[in-house]
């Protein structure tokens, strides 16, 4: 499995964690169905925009790029998303790029413009638009003639940039080096995925994917820069996740209407964020906000609190059992989380009546295939309240003297009054025992 990952320059935001978590959720599950998973998840550490950035900070392009693929691992490694078995970066593999565009030339599928860049023909190849289900009489109705920027059409994209010589010394590649005659400059975007990936996985492999927002024009430059080289089709199977949504609007740094995954982690544990991205489908849209996150952790909580209840037995899945069948029909139609949590509200409700032990084992261990429920019930339950364990126990020892002093008013001040603070209390006959609210 090949998924386009992030371009790095920048701290990543919510919408990177669903396109990553996604395709953590699949790979998962393929390991869970007893696949043997490669996953390849690149990153790009070239474009205009690193560029732009080092030059802003008066740093190489390599300490920014290192910088943020640390923080990348970091925040993204927070939510429980597992890292790929590889993670090629771009400025590795500019010598297979380049084997390729000499392919792609030798084809007749690209040019040298007057410019100095290197561009592909895409009328010259014969499957452009199978993926998106554009046609190029289409794309030709809606294409600004006035950019053509040395290519023989517009609906042609680069290969290979000539450098400027505006552009840092570190963001030029001397091709004559590497054995070709392009010049001096760096790959274009779209050449990147289809050298990594089939470098790393070979020129077929089984399943590609990113946000649906790259199926065109990316995915599709893809398929032609691939198919087009060596002949053979580039994946079997492509998906697309939806997008996230700010008020209806695609979350995205261009358009300045993003939350960092490090904000949102400011205000909500990690288990919460991750439940709030798999509980969706994944080819959804999904609407960001702390309405929806407080909901994500309501419900969560309400899984949780069964765990809790009842102490889980450490089991291996059997598959033939009710509850776990159901799970993995969900999962097997298209990854359908949506149901497949549906089925673990299901499992929570009947552990909370049964208590029984083996059953709360399957609850998490289901929930382990999606990452989820594998912490300890009472930390999560008490997480986010305002005030420390110690100061909590102290009010609850309090309230349980006032009303053995029959000072009801008085207990029931120290209840509001830790309600106040998110701090909600449960009696018991065994005891009093909280969790955290909202």
């Amino acid at each position: 499995m090949y998924v386009c990952g992030m371009t790095i320059y920048d701290l990543c935001h919510i919408g990177h964690a669903r396109m990553a978590m996604t395709f953590d959720v699949v790979q998962r599950w393929l390991k869970c169905s007893a696949y043997q998973v490669t996953y390849v998840r690149n990153i790009t550490d070239i474009d205009d925009k690193i560029i732009n950035r080092a030059v802003e900070r008066g740093i190489s392009i390599r300490a920014l790029t290192d910088e943020m693929i640390e923080v990348m691992r970091s925040d993204i490694g927070k939510l429980g998303i597992e890292p790929p078995t590889l993670e090629p970066r771009a400025t590795e593999y500019v010598p297979q790029m380049l084997t390729l565009i000499r392919q792609l030339e030798a084809k007749g599928l690209a040019y040298k413009s007057g410019s100095g860049d290197v561009n592909f023909a895409v009328r010259k190849f014969p499957g452009y638009g199978k993926l998106s289900g554009k046609s190029l009489d289409d794309l030709r109705a809606g294409e600004r003639v006035a950019v053509m920027d040395g290519k023989d059409d517009p609906l042609d994209f680069v290969l290979w940039k000539s450098a400027k010589a505006t552009e840092p010394p570190d963001a030029k590649w001397d091709s004559a080096a590497l054995g070709h005659d392009y010049g001096i400059g760096r790959p274009g975007w779209h050449i990147e995925c289809s050298a990594m990936s089939c470098q790393t996985l070979g020129e077929t492999f089984d399943i590609h994917g990113g946000g649906v927002d790259l199926q065109f024009p990316h995915h599709e430059n893809e398929i032609a820069q691939s198919e087009g080289g060596n002949g053979k089709p580039l994946a079997s199977i492509w998906m697309h996740n939806g997008m996230v949504q700010l008020d209806d609007e695609k979350m995205s740094k261009s358009l300045g209407n993003f939350f960092t995954i490090r904000e949102v982690l400011g205000k909500y544990d990690p288990e919460t964020v991750r439940f709030f991205l798999v509980r969706t489908h994944y080819r959804t849209s999904l609407n960001y906000s702390d309405v929806h996150l407080d909901d994500a952790r309501n419900s969560l909580k309400r899984i949780y609190t069964a765990l809790d209840l009842v102490k889980p037995v450490p089991m291996n899945i059997d598959w033939t059992l009710p509850f776990a069948a159901r799970f993995k029909s969900a999962m097997d139609e298209d990854f359908g989380t949506p149901e497949a949590i549906a089925v673990l509200f299901e499992l929570a409700t009947e552990v909370n009546k049964s208590r029984s032990a083996e059953l709360a084992g399957l609850l998490k261990a289901l929930g382990g295939c999606l990452g989820l429920l594998q912490g300890d019930p009472e930390f999560f339950l008490q997480s986010g309240a305002t005030l420390d364990d110690v100061t909590i126990t102290t009010l609850i020892a309090q309230r349980a003297a006032a009303k053995v002093a029959k000072n009801f008013a008085e207990a029931d001040r120290i209840r509001q009054e830790l309600l106040a603070l998110r701090v909600v209390l449960k009696d018991s006959a065994t005891g009093t025992t909280w969790e955290a609210g909202q």
